[in-house]
């Protein structure tokens, strides 16, 4: 049996498969690292592209801008430039942005809270699966 006619035995009033492929592009989209991180720090306050490029370890330009257009293309950001020289660009969560802050919070101290024991059942498994 596949999804499409998994999805065509559900009752009528559950989720079709197309709502359900939608929220799996959204739950994929805010769900990678540089989204989180980049929630988290806005959730201060807003920040200068600079600023959270410096304000995230890791990060290229490349990949800040593409996350950046992405979270302001699903409206959780918003983007405001400054004309100046060189130009300000600022950019701070959207109302729908700030709604996401508490859940990725709980997330993340979700992760906190089990670390050692994530780290032990990988320890565990590593050393009974070496075929992999």
């Amino acid at each position: 049996m596949d999804v499409t006619e998994i999805a065509a035995d559900r009752p009528s009033g559950r989720h079709d498969m197309r709502s359900c492929l939608k929220v799996t592009q959204v739950l994929s989209r805010i769900g990678d690292k540089w989204t989180v991180l980049i929630i988290i720090l806005l959730q201060e306050r807003g920040y200068r592209f600079n600023e959270l490029k410096r304000g995230i370890d890791g990060i290229s330009q490349r990949m800040l801008t593409l996350t950046l257009r992405n979270m302001e293309r699903d409206g959780l950001v918003t983007r405001t430039v400054t004309p100046s020289i060189p130009p300000r660009v600022d950019y701070e969560l959207t109302d729908v942005g700030r709604s996401l802050a508490g859940p990725v919070k709980q997330l993340g101290d979700w992760a906190f809270e089990h670390l050692e024991r994530i780290g032990a059942a990988q320890a565990m498994f590593d050393a009974k699966t070496t075929d992999y």
